[in-house]
Order: C-alpha cells, then structure tokens, then sequence
C-alpha cells in the first residue's frame, strides 16, 4: 500500500502542531493534534479557507464556553445546551464544517473549570488554533498537489474505457451484464472527475500570465468532461438498444458503426493533441471517410421506408442514437477548436504527464 500526500500532510501536521504546542509548553499539547487532524485540506485554498473558518467557529466556542460556565456552571446538562446553543450559530453563519472542532474547544473548556478558569480557556483555545495554523502551514508548504496532472490522467483513462466498449458493443461482441456494471463504474468514474475539476479549479495562481493560462485551461477541461459524458451517453444508447440495432439493415449497422469509429479516433487523438503528442494542426483520422451530421440524418431517414407501422418503436429508438452519436460529434469537433485555441496563445504551456500519486 502507498502513502498518498494527505496521508503524509496529516502526519506532518500532528507532529508540527505537537512541536509548537511542546514548545510553546501548553498544558494540553493533545488539543493541537486533533485540530490539525480536523484542518488538513485537500487544497492551499480551501486550507486558506479552512483556517479562516475554523478560526471563528472556535473563538464562538471558546466564548459560549466561558459565558456558560461563569453564568450556569458546567453541568452536564449545560453542556449540552451550550452545544446545542454552538450548533445552531454555527449553521446561521455557514460555518458547518467547524462544528465538530468548535464542540471540541467548548467540551474541552468546559469539563475542567477552576480557579483560573479564564487562564485555562485561553490556553485549551491557543493549543487548539496552533493545530489549525500547522495544518495551514503543511498545506502551504509540504507536497503541494498536481490536480491538473490527474484531471488529465483521469480523463483520457475514461475516454480509453468508454471508447474500448463503444468498439466493441458496434461490433456486437459485448457481454450484456458485464457491460452494464461497468456502464456503472463509468458513471462514478465520471462522478470523480468533476470532483477533481473542482479540486483543480481551486487552486490558485499568484501571476498573472499563469492565470490567464488556468482560466482557458479551465474551459479546456470542462469541455473535455462533457465530451466524455457524452460518450458515455453514447455507449449507454447502444447498449440500451443492443436489440433494436441487430432490426436494423446492414447498411445502417455499418455506418454507425464507421461513424462511430471515426468519432473515437477523432476523440483519442483530441486528447493527445492537448498534451503535444500530435501537433496542432494535424488530424490523423479521415475526415472525408465519415459521415457529416447532415448525410447521417439522411441515412436514418431512409431506413422509415423499409419499416411497417409497427416498427415506431425501434426507429424512434434509432432516432435517439443517431442524435447522441450527432452530439458526441459536436462535442468532440467543439473541443478540438478550444484545444487549437489554447495553444495558439500558450504554445509553451503543455501538460507534463507523470505517473499518479495514490492518494
């Protein structure tokens, strides 16, 4: 098994924030551990983000602790209420994500008062902030993350997938079950990626020439993430109507299955032409072999009249595929002009591929 980073950025953090509370020689280094457990972040911003958050939800903490206890005493059934009291300010002010360590700091001051009540509170909240601030400083300094590298990977592992049982399924070789439970994984593999772009799209850039580079990169991978979604789309059509394909003539089952095949090519070498393994202005599959959309339609069209009343249903299945297969096409032509786009202004620019850390 290998260590990803945020399992490394946890570990440095709770030694980090152990140190200084050591050295700072707080009463209850402990305190500082658990926050910096609670405040490691995938990101530098949301990390930034983080520590502005947890911040305040902690001072609402310590100070319904202190109030309760000077006011009502530290009866367990004032706990409680005071908890209750903390959940609820937190949620007004849309600071969820620091409940649990704001209930930390307020259990943590409240079960021990003493003769120097004030003294202890302050350095129960201290220890508690210094684990917040390590974490910060972990994030900030120690394996920053390369979001782009497995936004990339991630993508044209999809792309390979999906194309792979695009070829397949137009041949009519495909295993029903087998295809429709890694249809599935496909999906959640799809569900990743948008996670991934949004971890991408937080991070930030401190130059300018670096932003305007990430704002176009931006669009580049949304529209990479579309244009898988619709080849997913794809492949799920043809296996949906696996059936109403094989009632079709010949002629039709080869054109899309020619079309399709012109339309994954195109895709893959899409992909490749972002990272500058195939130059911009080349395009290696065939443009004038393949179907336009406008040629495609018209063949549909002409399969109504080989069909009785009673076969509606399959071309209006039919019709559904030719339209997918349409817009994976667009989608895919789309993507290329952004790509051509982008290194027009950022010839420089390309995507470093490099072998995934397993997080």
């Amino acid at each position: 098994m290998k260590l990803g980073a945020r399992i490394l950025k946890t570990g440095i953090a709770i030694i980090l924030s152990l140190f200084l509370a050591h050295l700072l020689e707080l009463p209850s280094p402990v305190f500082a551990g658990i926050a910096a457990i609670f405040a490691v972040q995938p990101t530098i911003y949301r990390s930034y983000i983080s520590v502005m958050e947890q911040v305040q939800g902690n001072v609402i903490g310590a100070a319904i602790a202190v109030v309760f206890v000077l006011m009502l005493g530290n009866n367990f059934i004032i706990i409680g209420l005071a908890a209750i009291l903390l959940i609820t300010l937190n949620l007004k002010l849309n600071l969820e994500s620091t409940i649990s360590l704001s209930l930390v700091t307020l259990i943590s001051i409240m079960v021990t008062p003493g003769d120097d009540f004030i003294e202890f509170a302050l350095l129960r909240f201290s220890a508690i902030i210094i684990g917040v601030i390590s974490a910060f400083i972990v994030n900030l300094v120690f394996l920053p993350p390369k979001y782009e590298n497995k936004l990339y990977q991630k993508n044209a592992g999809l792309t390979e997938e999906i194309s792979k049982w695009i070829r397949i399924s137009t041949r009519h070789a495909s295993e029903h079950q087998l295809l429709k439970a890694d249809i599935e994984k496909l999906r959640e593999g799809i569900m990743k990626l948008e996670h991934l772009y949004m971890m991408y799209k937080e991070e930030r850039d401190y130059f300018k020439k670096n932003s305007l580079a990430k704002s176009r990169k931006l669009v580049v991978y949304r529209q990479m993430i579309t244009t898988t979604k619709k080849a997913l789309d794809t492949l799920k059509r043809l296996h949906r109507y696996e059936n109403e394909i094989h009632h079709m003539p010949e002629t039709f089952q080869e054109a899309i299955q020619h079309q399709l095949d012109c339309a994954i090519n195109h895709h893959e070498q899409v992909m490749l032409k972002y990272i500058g393994k195939i130059k911009t202005e080349t395009t290696i599959y065939e443009v004038h072999e393949c179907l336009n959309k406008k040629e495609l339609f018209e063949l549909f069209l002409s399969q109504q009249k080989e069909f009785t009343e009673s076969d509606n249903q399959v071309l209006y299945h039919m019709m559904q595929l030719v339209s997918v297969i349409m817009e994976y096409g667009e989608q895919i032509e789309h993507l290329d002009t952004l790509i051509t786009s982008f290194h027009s202004y950022h010839k420089s620019d390309e995507l470093v591929i490099v072998e995934p850390n397993q997080d």
